[in-house]
């Protein structure tokens, strides 16, 4: 069951009440006998890691494809491998262009 937060617009007092959804708010404060107001905050969950989405938690096969616990899952973290510099081109022996020369 949900914590609801309460003030009280006559004298400020803080109120929490564990209430389910279908309970009615509750009207009167309990210390003077004011009107309660809901106080609504910023949720207190956050979400962080893999496998909050579809795609994170299906493999392309079987659990050896997975991740190690641990690692990511590829979240832009890992750097591309440097491509290896390519080898000049084999010539032949004896067909070396000739050099012209203007004089």
């Amino acid at each position: 069951m949900p914590t609801y937060q309460y003030t009280c617009t006559d004298c400020g007092t803080p109120l929490e009440a564990v209430q389910s959804f279908s309970d009615a708010a509750l009207t009167e404060c309990p210390t003077c006998g004011g009107r309660l107001r809901k106080v609504f905050s910023a949720v207190g969950v956050v979400f962080k890691g893999s496998g909050f989405y579809k795609t994170d938690s299906r493999g392309s096969g079987s659990a050896k494809d997975a991740p190690a616990k641990g690692e990511s899952s590829g979240g832009g973290d890992s750097k591309p491998e440097p491509k290896k510099a390519d080898a000049k081109p084999a010539t032949t022996s004896g067909s070396t262009p000739a050099a012209t020369s203007t004089s």
